[in-house]
């Protein structure tokens, strides 16, 4: 007859429970493992979609501050252009520049043919009225500010466009010149910082301005590097 011992009941169920263990922490492991692993391939997908809209971000956002600084270099360009048609030259001073828009007046022109022209090519210049150069820059802007206009958009602090002007040689004529710029650290502050050393880069290796300007204080014109693009 077989005897069953007190020291064979207590052991069978203590090796039950130590499997039992074994095989939930053995579970437990595996899911700790795919949760992990779980983590590192949603962290590796966020990397990769980061890394592509990076530049596309940033791109849009230069292309929305640009739209803005282009706006104010216009409204330079339209106002030196005046300045120039009343003095013969252009002003590096936006104190004279602005003041100039505050208080003077433009003539409104009304082109007709010579009647006493047989050849019908010279016309006649009738002055009908004036309008203030104020005016004739702000258009339907209702929220125009002429005070605003040194001052480049984005910029922090608050920075004044770069203005210069005088005169160059050509067949020993003095052609009046001036230029308007700002640089891509000035406007595109708060932005990714090695993209913007790399859009200057960019520039700079194909002797192009880093930047917004319009003007030119080597050549005769008033087309902004915008319009050359």
């Amino acid at each position: 007859m077989r005897y069953i011992t007190e020291k064979s009941l207590t052991l069978r169920p203590i090796g039950r429970v130590k499997l039992e263990n074994h095989t939930v922490m053995k579970k437990g492991l595996n899911i700790l493992i795919n949760i992990l692993l779980l983590a590192v391939v949603v962290l590796l997908a966020w990397q990769v979609v980061k890394s592509i809209q990076a530049p596309i971000k940033f791109n849009n956002e230069q292309k929305a501050r640009e739209t803005q600084v282009v706006e104010r270099l216009i409204d330079i360009r339209n106002a030196e252009v005046l300045y120039k048609n009343a003095n013969s030259k252009y002003t590096a001073s936006f104190d004279t520049l602005i003041d100039f828009c505050q208080t003077a007046e433009i003539p409104i022109v009304n082109i007709i043919p010579d009647p006493t022209d047989t050849t019908f090519t010279r016309t006649i210049n009738d002055t009908i009225g004036f309008v203030k150069v104020m005016d004739s820059l702000a258009g339907k802007r209702e929220n125009f500010n002429i005070s605003e206009m040194r001052y480049v958009p984005f910029s922090n602090p608050q920075q004044k466009f770069e203005l210069e002007a005088g005169f160059i040689k050509r067949n020993g004529i003095d052609i009046p010149v001036f230029e308007a710029r700002t640089p891509y650290e000035v406007y595109l502050v708060g932005l990714d910082q090695q993209r913007i050393l790399n859009a200057k880069a960019e520039k700079e290796s194909i002797n192009r301005y880093a930047g917004m300007k319009v003007g030119s204080m080597e050549e005769a014109s008033t087309d902004g590097n915008w319009e050359k693009l």
